[in-house]
């Protein structure tokens, strides 16, 4: 299905981008300590009600189904997409095939970059993790728009600066910790941003698959499995109707800090 796109100012009403942020708009990625590279911030967060106004008369929504293809490595690069609702997972895959995940946005952030104002190629791919709604900004118009209102290309620079951060801090992961460190400390991310109580331990609820997990640490689906069927074993995880509990987050702990594999 070819995503639906209209011009933002032909609908009855604006597209409800964030404007302030919250622990409900913050991104998901692999990092040692979240709070050190702080949260991501609202491209509109610091416009007025007519600067925004201006920004979105400029864009075209499009609305896709959860696993449509936002953008492609490697198709030629125009713009940017403002998050309207859903999540966008964005994710490199290499010349043999294999896929690893740089971060989950929310509403409020925007993907496409880092030529937010075109030219070049895509060195990633986006996908919709969700249902979702996005607003495009075309490269031209965006750069007309960031020379006409400060805020906006104060925006983009932190925007960029924020996910330069990010997929540094990824970097680095990738770098130092062991798969098995790195999936007890996605297990524990997990457990902090989707964490609900159970009689069991603390389930996280969010969709996420064995093959999801895996391209967040780098790893391969089967892997996964067999760790979590391990940890399901030695009852620190329990699988219930695809999700997953946390029974023992104080033997994650340990896991993570743990130096081999």
């Amino acid at each position: 299905m070819v995503p639906q796109a209209v011009n933002a100012a032909q609908r009855t009403a604006h597209p409800q981008i964030p404007a302030a942020r919250s622990s409900a708009t913050s991104s998901l990625l692999l990092t040692e300590n979240q709070q050190s590279i702080g949260g991501p911030p609202p491209l509109m967060e610091k416009l007025s009600a007519r600067e925004r106004e201006m920004v979105l008369k400029q864009g075209r929504r499009k609305v896709l189904n959860r696993g449509q293809t936002l953008f492609n490595q490697g198709a030629k690069h125009d713009g940017i997409y403002l998050i309207e609702s859903g999540r966008i997972r964005v994710f490199y895959t290499s010349p043999l095939g294999r896929e690893i995940t740089l971060a989950y946005w929310h509403p409020g952030n925007f993907v496409g970059g880092p030529e937010v104002f075109g030219g070049g190629i895509h060195q990633w791919s986006g996908t919709a993790s969700s249902n979702c709604s996005v607003v495009q900004l075309p490269g031209k118009e965006l750069r007309a728009l960031a020379t006409e209102i400060p805020n906006l290309a104060i925006g983009l620079i932190e925007g960029l600066t924020f996910k330069g951060k990010c997929y540094s801090a990824l970097a680095q992961m990738l770098g130092t910790r062991s798969i098995t460190q790195r999936l007890a400390h996605l297990l524990l991310h997990l457990m902090s941003l989707y964490g609900v109580a159970d009689k069991d331990g603390t389930v996280i609820a969010a969709a996420f698959t064995h093959a999801d997990l895996a391209h967040m640490v780098g790893a391969t689906r089967q892997w996964v499995t067999i760790s979590l069927k391990r940890m399901q074993e030695k009852r620190i995880v329990l699988t219930k109707r695809s999700q997953i509990v946390v029974c023992r987050p104080d033997i994650l702990e340990e896991m993570r800090g743990q130096a081999a594999d």
